[in-house]
């Protein structure tokens, strides 16, 4: 031992420790040490028996020690025995869920077990591993005769025993994962270990199997159908223990599968030698106990009363602590001996025969007798401890298996009857005392977790004064809250009462419940829940949830139990004797009985919610803040596995501030990674949904329980890494539903939309529904049919795509699948038939069959499932094919789950908080399609908007640029040739529509099919962004062509001019040329004043001989009144009449300053309806716009240097008649006579206006003016080649001054505006702009900031002139610094400056023949990029005989000045005078992009804000008092509060022309404006930003609208700027 005393020394091991530990320490540091050391000590051991025997108690110690450490090696546990396996790590989702996973090495089996075992498969105990081989019948061997000999091993047989791999995964396994697997094994009715063996330690397993619960019917409840439920470790009950010595030849196990089941049933409870793997030696698992139960259901039972019987493993010699303690508990033990010997005797004879009943069977074996020795000890044995003959068996040969069972079940029923000793295994603790048993309940965590679990406990006498008493919150005040809510969204009881009034009474009632429960003290029992889960550490928390479920259950199992025997008594009573109100009471007290831990739970979210709503409300100080750590808590419950509620079943209510913070929590643990795909099941009540999860996953949601789910709830599980990728996920979310018409709740008159309100909320949340059908086919399916129906329908409109599977179990027929198809047809023909009830209560058309609201497939997506048990329970095992059919539909799962990635993204935490929220806010309005709204939606809708708008715009620019070049194009047409190139232009434009159209097209398909962006959400505006790019065509094109059409009007006009002048300039150019060959002959007697006198004279002479004629002058008055008696004509005789006395426009355009404002508008609105005073303010402030819109018009046609056109008449006329028009103007009741009056003072105003431009277009285009301006430089080309001087350089520095630098100023001005629209649309504040949310945003928030009431009245009633002056505001900020706007005109600039010059420098141009031909080349290259004045040209070509190449060269060296001086000139104007002539003006182009369809809500006039060009609905975001927009009450003249939000759910109505002035229904405003999507207040503070508006400025709105101020509740008073902000921010989804 010299060797070892180092050891024997180690710090460590303690002298005055328990010898025991001592011993347990020194065979650990041994084994640590490696396998010499353990060797070098077995060999002194062996040594020193032979002195000392008692040692060899310690060698087998040592050896069962070094045993299990090499086995658990073998197995590749080694690290678990001590870092414990636990239950997160075996629910993990991995690629092996794809495939059924098979071992192939011995490290495979732990793996193997544990998953087959939580999908409650049978063949867990399997433990063969797989060799890889092919067909047995195809292999050869070398010797076919080899199999004969019997030491051959077949290397394929290596494995080992099932037991063994139990007891290695129970001693690798955490206490929450032990309870796990036991409790799975009872319901596979396999026995479960009472004694578990590790090395040389043995624990009774007390703990591990408090999870087990059956239910039973015992021999005096037979009559009654009554039975009993109780939790295992409870009940009191006789065990039969079962014990072997010595090699036995009878096994038990074998002989207890007999006696537990009828001889005309079997299953295998315990393994035995015949099973598969039963043969194979054991290693670890001798010393195992287990235990199996028998329980009656009444009817063909094997025995009268529940019994316990325990199994010994291995030998009762090197078992004796296990025997020990058996017949401590057992009513009866039985031995099994083969043969006895006088060790065995002695052993035996030191029994207490007091302490139970012995049976011995004696089995000798085949053809054999008992040995005379074995005779001799038993009958010693029988006579040291009195044993009668009768309790000596012994199995003969001639004796059958099924006599040797009868005889010894007729045993056990006699000891059941006459000597039964009842035992609880809660009791059993105190006989382990004296032995060398652990218990698992004894380790410190346990007993402190338990001690606080009986604390609590210890205070609920009764189930409802304790849910009364210590859960306060959750019950009343719960239950108020969420019928208070939905009123609050529903309006049901507003009656007669103002309707903002209600809802602000509403609201304080709401705030005062939360206030109520905030103050209520914290009851003891609350107060110590919340300790544990605050104060204990992981492990102790999930032992102290589990330590309270099983009291908690325990205790609701007795109260229910005697309220249902009250019942039924009373219920047995004659019909006299019964007082209905009684049972009424009773049934209320049943359906209240139950009390988990979800109510614990409940009330901490109850008690968060309360102080949340204090905090809000700015009620409660930081340092009384109790509740904020609890969501940390409940999120660390939900990523161990634990269920955690999502909709309180109770109250149908979902705390939404708990279950988001509970969620964030969870979410910044994960560090924000932690997307979701989410599986759902939903079907009848009692048809094994929650059984179905828990199989499927290894969950554990309640079934055992004595009450049935209600609610919904939520287990979280992780997803392997390396299988996230493949998923596309970190986790599944699994949500367990209560049954859809459950009994308890048919007799409530909302029970069918409870159930709606329930998959509603979990279809919308889920990925996958899973619809549990416990029939084989449909018929009585078809009420929950249509619920299901009803929310996958309502998730197809608002853009959610779960997929269905329907489950039909208790189905074992093999060919169930192949002949249900004809029920499988029904049950498509019901689908369709809820369908379009379904769709008739949505009243949504064109939705009559299952396949419009989402993608079915017949036999894909139905799968049969036989029953969960194979015969009668509680004894009936797992049916086999149930566990095999559910992993099958699990496989499909998680492959469908594959196959998603690609097309919809997971949920994110926050995604996921947002889609409870905006669901549950949905269906808590009666009409939930139309009153979901879900930020995420609105996010995918908005970068779909986004996106549209950059194609729009792109597509929109391409077309401006062809304009633009098209223009440039005529404007250089020398001659009249336009019609023959017509055809070809509209056809190239017509090209290139089709070629944007089909590219932005493709955009928008690609972009779905991307799945990216949450494209899945939005699918239901796929076909109205399309429509809006054909619609987007039209409109570009019809642009097109009109400016197109124009262009060629206005050049026809101007080439007529251009001719005479052409011809003036030849005649000029003879007389120049006959004038300087006078002056040559003259050269040397003229002086330079004599020369300009000669060409002054010259000059004079010949505009005095041309006789130019004066350009005719129009009358515009005229021309504008034969358009507008024509635009007329079909408006009456009297209107006919009217016109032709018209003479003077003028006459009828007073000036519309603000002192003739009223007098004009008189004029002309001659008759209006008034309807609220609203209806003849609002025609003047149509009136006033469109006079304002027009006046605009005039402006920016006086801005340019074109002559009056009739075109501009007809533009103004089709602006009035489409305003005129529209869904607006129509209300406005405007009469013929009024819309004559309009026209003509609008006219009144414009034609003396088109007279200026006409008169000043004559003056400046005078035709002698015009020559007298080509004056100068004919004079200096005269002088240059009459002094003969190189005139290569002035000629060139002349064409950059008269040609290009106009032509590149014209040339800035044409595509400026465009470049600086692209520059804003691709700047920092892009999103302004590309998002008409967010425009909208941005304007009230500025509004918000500057809080100008006069900037909000003209918001308000002058939106568009609001809008535009806002944007130009917004682009003078840009570039109002000529900075910023700089370098676009430089990039311009050199852009075409490097297209001259590239020009300039081609073969083609410098070859030109002479100068004229090279201006008439470089012309023709730029000729749709510059317009060059053909007048100009002329003049630089006179007389020009200069060399071209050194023209050239010339030009491209003055390119550089040329470039600062337009430059220069662009720099000096003003920003206001460069956007006047900017072609495309940026400020327009931009107002089209945020303006979109221009339509506005019928009521409060708050612009849509649909994205896409045709869409379908229109709708806003945020809504307002119909008194800030000029409502008032008819007879009282207060203005109007209401919001349309709130009316469209309220009893208010509304009355118009539409509705023939009679009051309709606004929540059926729909029948009236069908294209209009109002939806309700999603939180009822969605419009506190102009609730606060319409407080500060009540007054003020009144005095302008000439009303009295509106009668606004006190808490819109209460309002704060910081809360309108953040009510805007809320709305429009910005962070």
């Amino acid at each position: 031992m010299d060797s070892l005393h180092p050891i024997s020394l180690h710090p460590n091991i303690q002298k005055d420790e328990d010898p025991r530990a001592r011993t347990e320490k020194l065979v650990d540091l041994l084994i640590q040490s490696g396998e010499s050391a353990c060797e070098k000590f077995l060999n002194h051991m062996e040594n020193m028996v032979l002195r000392f025997p008692a040692l060899s108690t310690l060698s087998q110690f040592f050896k069962k020690c070094k045993t299990f450490g090499d086995f658990l090696v073998e197995l590749g546990m080694e690290n678990n025995r001590n870092s414990k396996l636990t239950l997160r790590n075996i629910l993990s989702i991995g690629q092996e869920n794809l495939n059924h996973f098979k071992p192939n090495t011995l490290a495979d089996l732990p793996k193997h077990f544990l998953m087959n075992i939580i999908a409650l498969d049978r063949n867990a105990r399997k433990t063969e591993l797989e060799d890889g081989l092919s067909d047995p019948a195809l292999s050869v061997d070398d010797d076919q005769f080899d199999f004969f000999n019997t030491k051959t091993e077949n290397p394929r047989l290596k494995s080992i025993h099932p037991l063994d791999v139990l007891c290695a995964v129970l001693n690798c396994s955490d206490k929450c994962l032990q309870q796990v697997i036991i409790s799975k094994m009872s319901l596979c009715q396999f026995p479960v270990p009472l004694l578990l063996p590790a090395g040389s330690d043995c624990t009774l397993m007390l703990w591990a199997m408090r999870d087990i619960v059956k239910k039973w019917r015992p021999q005096s409840l037979a009559d009654s159908k009554g039975f009993m439920e109780d939790n295992v470790v409870n009940i009191e009950m006789p065990i039969f223990s079962f014990i072997r010595v010595g090699p036995s030849k009878l096994s038990k196990s074998k002989l207890l599968n007999q006696v537990l089941i009828p001889a005309q049933k079997h299953h295998d409870f315990f393994l035995h030698h015949n099973m598969e793997g039963g043969n194979i030696e054991r290693k670890i698992s001798d010393g195992l106990v287990e235990m199996s139960w028998y329980f009656p259901c009444g009817k063909s039972d094997v025995f009268s009363e529940p019994i316990a019987v325990a199994n010994l493993r291995g030998d009762l010699e090197s078992n004796w602590e296990q025997f020990a303690f058996l017949t401590k508990i057992s009513s009866a033990t039985f031995i099994f001996i083969n043969s006895m010997c006088e060790r065995q005797l002695q052993l035996l004879s030191s029994c207490n025969p007091n302490e139970t009943k012995l049976y011995f069977i004696v089995a000798p074996g085949k053809d054999k007798a008992v040995d005379p020795e074995t005779r001799k000890c038993m009958q010693k044995l029988m006579t040291l401890l009195q044993i009668e003959k009768t309790n000596l068996v012994l199995k003969s040969a001639t004796m059958n298996d099924a006599d040797f069972v009868s005889k010894v079940k007729k045993i056990i029923d006699w000891q059941l009857k006459h000597n039964s000793k009842l035992v609880a295994l809660n009791d059993i603790t105190k006989h382990v005392s004296n032995l060398k048993i652990n218990i698992d309940e004894a380790s410190p965590e346990l007993k402190n977790t338990r001690d606080y679990a009986l604390k609590i406990s210890s205070m609920i006498q009764n189930v409802e004064m304790f849910k009364s008493q210590s859960l306060t919150l959750q019950g009343d005040p719960w239950i108020q809250l969420s019928k208070l809510e939905k009123e609050l969204c529903r309006l049901t009881k507003q009656g007669e009462e103002d309707q903002q009034m209600y809802l602000s009474k509403l609201k304080k009632t709401r705030n005062l419940l939360h206030k109520q429960q905030n103050e209520h003290v914290l009851p003891e029992a609350m107060a110590l829940f919340i300790s544990a889960l605050t104060h204990l550490s992981k492990d102790e928390k999930q032992h102290f949830l589990k330590w309270m479920k099983f009291v908690l259950d325990s205790i609701a199992r007795k109260n229910l139990s005697k309220l249902q025997t009250e019942y039924k008594e009373k219920c047995n009573k004659p019909d006299a004797s019964v007082n209905p109100q009684e049972l009424k009471q009773l049934d209320k007290s049943i359906s209240e009985s139950s009390l988990g831990i979800e109510h614990l739970l409940r009330e901490l979210g109850q008690l968060y919610e309360a102080e949340c709503s204090m905090i809000k409300q700015r009620l409660l100080p930081t340092n009384r803040i109790r509740f904020s750590g609890l969501p940390k808590i409940a999120a660390d419950l939900l990523l161990d596995g634990f269920p955690l509620e999502l909709i309180d079943g109770d109250a149908s209510n979902i705390p939404l501030q708990w279950i988001t913070d509970v969620l964030t929590e969870l979410d910044k643990k994960m560090g924000g990674q932690c997307r979701m795909r989410v599986i759902t099941v939903l079907g009848v009540q009692s048809t094994g949904k929650s059984t179905l999860l828990n199989t499927m996953f290894g969950l554990q949601f309640p079934v055992a329980s004595g009450r049935c789910t209600r609610g919904a709830f939520m287990t979280l599980i992780i997803v392997e890494k390396n299988f996230q990728k493949e998923l596309g996920c970190e986790f599944i979310l699994v949500i367990d539903t209560e049954g859809l018409k459950a009994p308890e709740l048919s007799s409530l008159d909302d029970s069918y939309e409870h159930d709606n309100e329930l998959a509603t909320v979990v279809v919308g949340l889920s990925d996958i529904t899973i619809v549990n059908m416990a029939m084989e086919n449909a018929t009585e399916m078809k009420d929950i049919l249509q619920i299901v129906v009803h929310a996958f329908l309502r998730m197809k409109e608002v853009g959610k795509k779960p997929n269905c599977q329907f489950v039909h179990q208790n189905v074992s027929d093999v060919s169930a699948h192949d002949k249900n198809m004809r029920d499988r047809k029904k049950l498509l023909e019901q689908l369709d038939e809820m369908t379009k009830v379904a769709a008739k209560m949505e009243k949504k058309r064109g939705i009559d069959k299952f396949s419009h609201v989402m993608d079915y497939d017949l036999d894909k997506h139905n799968w049969y499932i036989p029953g969960l048990w194979q015969g009668v329970p509680p004894m009936a095992p797992v049916n086999s094919g149930y566990s095999e059919h559910v992993s099958e539909v699990k496989k499909y799962l998680l492959q469908f789950l594959q196959t998603q990635k690609g097309q919809s993204r997971a949920l994110t935490i926050p995604a996921f908080c947002e889609w409870v929220r905006s669901l549950w806010t949905a269906v808590k309005h009666e009409k939930f399609i139309f009153s979901f709204r879900n930020s995420l939606v609105a996010e995918a809708y908005s970068k779909l908007s986004e996106q549209f708008s950059s194609w729009e715009w792109n597509f929109t620019k391409e077309v401006n640029k062809w304009v633009v070049r098209k223009k440039t194009n005529i404007k250089n047409q020398p001659t009249h040739n336009f019609e023959e190139n017509r055809c070809e232009t509209i056809k190239n434009l017509d090209q290139l529509l089709h070629d944007e159209e089909k590219k932005m097209l493709d955009l928008i398909e690609k972009y779905f099919e991307s799945g990216s962006e949450d494209t899945h959400l939005i699918e239901r505006y796929h076909e109205e962004f399309k429509n809006g790019v054909t619609s987007l065509r039209k409109a570009l094109g019809r642009n097109a062509i009109d400016k197109y059409e124009k262009t060629l009007s206005i050049q026809k006009a101007n080439l007529k001019i251009r001719g005479i002048k052409k011809k003036y300039q030849m005649l000029i150019e003879e007389k120049i040329d006959g004038l300087l060959k006078t002056c040559r002959e003259k050269n040397n007697e003229l002086s330079d004043a004599e020369v300009e006198e000669e060409f002054t004279a010259m000059w004079e002479k010949t505009i005095s001989d041309l006789q130019i004629e004066k350009l005719e002058r129009r009358n515009v008055n005229n021309a504008i009144l034969q358009q507008l008696r024509q635009d007329m004509s079909n408006k009456g005789p009297e209107i006919n009449q009217t016109l032709l006395a018209v003479k003077k426009l003028a006459e009828y355009g007073i000036d519309f300053s603000k002192e003739n404002k009223k007098k004009g508008l008189d004029r002309i609105l001659i008759k209006v309806n008034a309807f609220f005073g609203k209806s003849k303010k609002s025609c003047e402030l149509f009136a006033t716009s469109l006079i304002e819109m027009c006046d605009r018009y005039v402006t920016e046609k006086e801005n340019t240097n074109e002559d009056y056109d009739d075109t501009y008449c007809q533009e103004i006329l089709q602006m009035i008649n489409r305003k005129l028009e529209d869904e607006h103007s129509k209300n406005l009741d405007f009469t013929v006579q009024s819309e004559l009056n309009l026209k003509l003072f609008i006219f009144g105003k414009a034609s003396s206006r088109f007279q200026q431009i006409h008169d000043r277009f004559i003056e400046t285009n005078d035709r002698r003016t015009s020559m007298d301006n080509l004056k100068p430089d004919y004079w200096a080309i005269f002088l240059d080649v009459f002094k003969a001087k190189d005139e290569s350089q002035s000629r060139g520095r002349q064409f950059c001054e008269k040609c290009l630098t106009p032509a590149i100023t014209d040339y800035v001005y044409d595509h400026l505006g465009r470049v600086m629209v692209d520059d804003i649309l691709n700047g920092s504040d892009n999103q302004i702009f590309k998002i008409r949310s967010f425009f909208q945003y941005n304007l009230l928030k500025n509004l918000l900031d500057e809080m100008s009431f006069k900037k909000y009245v003209e918001y308000i009633n002058r939106y568009e002139m609001f809008s535009k002056r806002w944007i130009l505001n917004k682009l003078s900020e840009i570039y109002g610094n000529p900075a910023t706007l700089q370098p676009l005109q430089a990039d311009l600039i050199r852009s075409i400056s490097k297209d001259v010059r590239d020009i300039l420098r081609e073969d083609t141009i410098l070859n030109s023949e002479n100068i004229p031909q090279f201006l008439e080349n470089v012309q023709k290259k730029l000729n749709e990029k510059l317009v060059i004045s053909q007048t100009a040209i002329k003049i630089i070509a006179f007389n020009n005989e200069v060399d071209v190449r050194q023209f050239s060269s010339h030009i491209q060296s003055l390119l550089a000045s040329v470039e600062q001086q337009v430059l220069s000139e662009l720099k000096s104007m003003s920003f206001e005078s460069l956007l006047s002539k900017l072609t495309l003006k940026p400020q327009d182009e931009l107002f089209r992009q945020v303006i979109g369809c221009g339509h506005q809500c019928p009521f409060c006039k708050v612009p849509c804000e649909a994205g896409g060009g045709d869409h379908k609905e229109h709708f806003a975001s945020v809504h307002r008092s119909d008194g800030l927009g000029r409502y008032r009450y008819s007879y009282s003249h207060i203005l109007t509060k209401d919001i349309c939000t709130a009316n469209v759910v309220g009893t208010a109505t509304f009355r118009n022309q539409k509705t023939d002035w009679k009051p309709h229904p606004f929540k059926e405003y729909r029948t009236y404006y069908p294209d209009w999507a109002i939806q309700p207040d999603p939180s009822i503070e969605s419009s506190d930003y102009w609730k606060y508006i319409f407080a500060q400025f009540n007054g003020k709105f009144a005095e302008e609208y000439e009303a009295k101020p509106a009668e606004l509740p006190d808490d819109w008073q209460e309002i704060k700027k910081d809360v309108a902000l953040s009510s805007l921010k809320k709305t429009f989804n910005v962070t």
